[in-house]
């Protein structure tokens, strides 16, 4: 018998939307969409391929969570893999008060409008979002994901099923590893270095996503910039994307200052203080300016009809 989770995100929700953002390239092999998203997670002491599926529009959405015919799921494994797509897919998150500030801007009412739904997604944990930062530092996006892939498939954890997915490494796996062999999937010395340095931070619990969350976003960045190769930028990816908080936007991210010069139409590309002063009427909800401008892009680039 196949197990069946059932979903039901606060509307509006749209899967495709909020899995583009997890997934921000098509050659991602750790998040993969074909009208259906597919991914392998850590459940216990395994991988599991889970295969989520949208059932009615927008206001009225219904997730199908399924995992692969013979794999078979305690009822702690069926909590966690639950638990784990309510934060990846954020589909808890009521953005009322989002939708209501943007119906009265003239420029962000029309996109909000064309991608209704998309919800702030998560990494699973808060290596991956660290992992993710360290990996698309001062290079293209493209790059980055290639990295991160050839990452999970050296220490990632292979599901039981054959469908050829791979779950996101754990911090204890890529400590067996070295910095030759980070090096030799196209990792400088140094980000291998701070990968290194980040699963020993978190299998050392010097840092604890628990114990982050419960500081306010200024100790928050200061605690995350207190480990090796992880600066401002890094550190506002990660309160992001790693821990949920909406009220950030990366300030220091280039693309996402290009896409801020281009959206608003700017003279030239905004520094530091004038995205923050740009950002100050979304307050909390920042990020969701920085996800919207992302899927404006990848519609922009073809990978989005929207």
């Amino acid at each position: 018998m196949q197990h069946v989770i059932e979903l039901h995100p606060t509307p509006p929700f749209r899967l495709d939307l909020t899995a583009w953002v997890l997934r921000r390239r098509s050659r991602n092999r750790i998040d993969r969409w074909d009208d259906t998203y597919h991914r392998a997670l850590i459940v216990g002491d395994r991988a599991v391929t889970v295969e989520v599926e949208q059932r009615g529009g927008p206001h009225e959405p219904h997730l199908t969570v399924t995992v692969p015919t013979g794999v078979r799921l305690s009822a702690d494994e069926r909590s966690s893999v639950q638990s784990q797509l309510i934060r990846m897919l954020g589909t808890d998150i009521d953005l009322g008060g989002f939708y209501d500030r943007a119906d009265r801007d003239p420029r962000i009412g029309p996109l909000s409008r064309r991608l209704l739904g998309v919800k702030p997604p998560r990494f699973p944990t808060l290596f991956e979002a660290l992992v993710n930062a360290i990996a698309n530092q001062q290079i293209s996006l493209e790059v980055g994901i290639e990295l991160l892939n050839r990452f999970t498939d050296r220490f990632g954890v292979r599901p039981d099923d054959d469908r050829g997915f791979v779950a996101f490494p754990e911090p204890a796996a890529v400590l067996s590893g070295s910095i030759g062999e980070l090096r030799a999937m196209g990792f400088s010395t140094r980000k291998a270095e701070y990968i290194l340095a980040s699963a020993d931070a978190i299998v050392t619990g010097t840092i604890d996503e628990a114990a982050l969350a419960s500081l306010d976003r200024a100790g928050a960045t200061e605690k995350l910039v207190g480990l090796r190769g992880i600066g401002r930028w890094s550190a506002e990816y990660v309160l992001l994307r790693g821990l949920g908080n909406l009220a950030v936007y990366p300030a220091d991210d280039v693309g996402a200052r290009n896409k801020l010069e281009s959206f608003f139409s700017l003279a030239t590309a905004p520094g530091r203080e004038q995205i923050l002063a740009l950002m100050e009427p979304w307050h909390p909800y920042a990020g969701m300016i920085y996800f919207h401008l992302l899927l404006d892009g990848l519609a922009a680039r073809g990978e989005l009809d929207v």
